[in-house]
């Protein structure tokens, strides 16, 4: 299956888990599993929130933040991934002055 996110259209959720400014979302959902290209504009954030029946997987495409992880604050960038298990909490927040732009999946479990 081919999922051409340059064809779908870009959904925006205010204060997404309750956190700063909007989440951008082109997103895939099978009523199961969520497959997600994101978009944080400078500032925005990703409320807390925690994993509980699923796990999620972030590849950074562009920009940089910081995710909070179990308490603890970790840098990412391009390049790098953030791993959230199941029954782990996080947020992810863009502290930089560009959008932040990663690919997620949420498989549920």
């Amino acid at each position: 299956m081919i999922l051409n996110y340059n064809e779908m259209q870009e959904e925006k959720f205010p204060n997404f888990k309750g956190g700063e400014k909007e989440y951008a979302s082109k997103m895939f959902f099978d009523g199961t599993n969520r497959i997600m290209l994101g978009r944080l504009i400078p500032g925005a954030s990703i409320g807390v929130h925690t994993h509980e029946t699923n796990s999620e997987v972030m590849y950074f495409l562009e920009g940089t933040g910081k995710v909070l992880m179990d308490g603890e604050y970790e840098k990412v960038e391009a390049g790098v991934a953030h791993y959230c298990p199941k029954g782990h909490t996080h947020s992810l927040i863009n502290d930089s002055d560009a959008d932040l732009v990663f690919f997620a999946v949420v498989p549920e479990q």
